[in-house]
């Protein structure tokens, strides 16, 4: 059997949900929605796609993380941008 020498993948739902409240949403909601299917496919026997899925989870949730730090990041840049030419 197949699964014998393979373990289910981690489907990163709990960094998918965080990512989704704390981060950036949309991008939070695709890393839920394949987060979901890894358990379904594993159960119905597509490890392969299963294994995908769960990696995808992971890369949107990261994708999500870094969006969110690029965005905070330009804010802080343009409240310090205003904050001098306010100063002028």
């Amino acid at each position: 059997m197949e699964t014998v020498n393979r373990q289910k993948p981690d489907n990163y739902l709990v960094w998918a949900i965080l990512t989704t409240l704390l981060c950036c949403m949309p991008f939070g909601i695709v890393a839920i929605v394949k987060a979901t299917q890894v358990d379904t496919l594993w159960a119905n026997g597509n490890y392969d796609e299963a294994e995908v899925a769960a990696q995808s989870s992971k890369k949107w949730s990261i994708a999500a993380a870094v969006a969110s730090a690029i965005v905070c990041a330009i804010y802080v840049l343009v409240v310090v941008i205003a904050a001098i030419v306010a100063e002028l």
